[in-house]
């Protein structure tokens, strides 16, 4: 079934208002608590830590909560309740705590651990109905780049407003422009059908092989290899992506002295990947998804390479990294999920349903953060960092783990990518491309 460009553009508004409070949020929120707040560094990496480590639990739970919830067609009442949840939340973060709270530290990391606690939940069940909505569409490579990439342009839009909005309005501006959106997001989606599951879509032998494996009862994705390598890939590459997602401002404002550049090397990156979307989506359908992932690894390292070594006066080249890896951004936001979803269709629609899988692939997304905050926050708090100091040693330590650690990570991804390539995305005729769900579930 090929989906018409409105239903995508409809479904994928949603994604709007929840990239205006991811970037805040991953990005911006640490400073806000290491500055308004007045926490420690190495505190805020723990209680990050601490409370994106729920996912485990919640994410994977919640993913097959949502299956029953497009069973029973209620995804939409689902959606804008969590939505409602995200912006409650994002309000209590990014304003100043309640007076009884200020000034006692174990109040205050009390209350950031529940404001953080209802943002994440809300934000991860919203995620997790939102991507298995559109995976539920099914398609070819072509296709499914085409709706990953609606969902992701929306995302990245709301980004790239986050960016610039907070030094315009300030945090109470922000909080209701992002109420607003997400009203009008949940008005477009109203009107897009809930999509029948993938599964829908196969040959009957693979339905009744779907059929058989339900009868036994749901069976975890991880039973299935290439659901494990995709996992492997992505979360190593996402680490590599969220180390500097932590420290990009405080190395901003310390390394390079240029906190009146912060909203525009913000800009420069997220708006460098929007434009780039729309090629990266034509190279996924004529070239494939893992070698579009895997160039975009190659260039976004090629063009972070140098980050630890600049420092002040070196605005112009910093902006330059900011594009390049922004460019390789683009990819990166369509190459993984669309191939999520290629794994999930040749396997029948997953084997506790859409919702299952995207549980977990949520919970990876928000482990790879909170396993960046919970290592170079507290990294670089140790190497002698501290936000707004100025003594050499520490600043070139934050440089370095800011600028040398990621480019490391991201090569192991690469390689590992490519040496799975083949697993993860099969050439059309191949016997791995038309696998049923038995075959898949009989390997170890």
């Amino acid at each position: 079934m090929t989906v018409a460009t409105g239903s995508i553009v409809r479904y994928g508004a949603l994604g709007l208002p929840l990239a205006f409070v991811a970037l805040p949020l991953h990005v911006q929120w640490a400073n806000v608590a290491a500055s308004t707040w007045a926490l420690p560094l190495g505190m805020i990496g723990g209680l990050l830590l601490a409370v994106r480590a729920l996912d485990a639990v919640v994410d994977p739970w919640l993913g097959r909560v949502m299956d029953r919830v497009f069973a029973a067609q209620r995804a939409w009442l689902v959606a804008a309740f969590a939505t409602s949840l995200v912006v409650a939340g994002f309000a209590l973060l990014f304003s100043s705590p309640p007076s009884f709270v200020r000034g006692e530290t174990d109040l205050t990391i009390a209350w950031a651990a529940a404001a953080l606690a209802l943002t994440y939940l809300g934000y991860s069940a919203a995620q997790i109905v939102h991507q298995a909505w559109g995976a539920r569409w099914g398609g070819d490579a072509a296709q499914r780049a085409r709706i990953v990439a609606g969902r992701e342009a929306f995302a990245l839009v709301g980004v790239v407003s986050a960016t610039v909005l907070p030094a315009v309005m300030g945090w109470p501006g922000l909080s209701a422009l992002l109420a607003a959106l997400a009203v009008i997001a949940l008005v477009m989606l109203r009107g897009v059908r809930t999509p029948a599951s993938a599964a829908s879509t196969l040959p009957a032998t693979q339905l009744a092989a779907v059929a058989s494996t339900s009868a036994r009862g749901t069976q975890s994705p991880w039973r299935l290899p290439a659901f494990r390598q995709l996992m492997l890939v992505y979360v190593i590459s996402g680490f590599a992506a969220a180390v500097p997602a932590n420290l990009v401002i405080f190395y901003i404002r310390d390394r390079l002295l240029a906190s009146a550049w912060e909203p525009a090397f913000l800009f420069a990156y997220f708006a460098a990947a929007a434009l780039s979307m729309p090629l990266w989506t034509r190279l996924a359908g004529r070239y494939g998804l893992v070698r579009c992932w895997a160039g975009s690894m190659a260039l976004a390292t090629a063009s972070f390479a140098g980050a630890a070594w600049l420092s002040t006066g070196h605005e112009w080249l910093f902006l330059a990294v900011c594009i390049g890896s922004g460019i390789a951004l683009g990819a990166e936001l369509i190459a993984p999920a669309a191939l999520l979803a290629g794994v999930l269709q040749r396997s029948g629609g997953g084997y506790g349903g859409e919702g299952a899988w995207f549980g977990w692939w949520t919970f990876a997304s928000k482990f790879n953060l909170a396993l960046a905050a919970g290592v170079a926050l507290p990294l670089v708090a140790q190497l002698g960092y501290t936000p707004g100091g100025r003594e050499a040693s520490a600043v070139q330590a934050l440089a370095l783990v800011y600028g040398v650690l990621p480019c490391v990570v991201k090569l192991v991804s690469l390689g590992l990518l490519l040496a799975l390539g083949r697993e993860l995305e099969p050439p059309a005729g191949s016997p791995n491309h038309r696998s049923t769900l038995a075959n898949e579930v009989s390997s170890p």
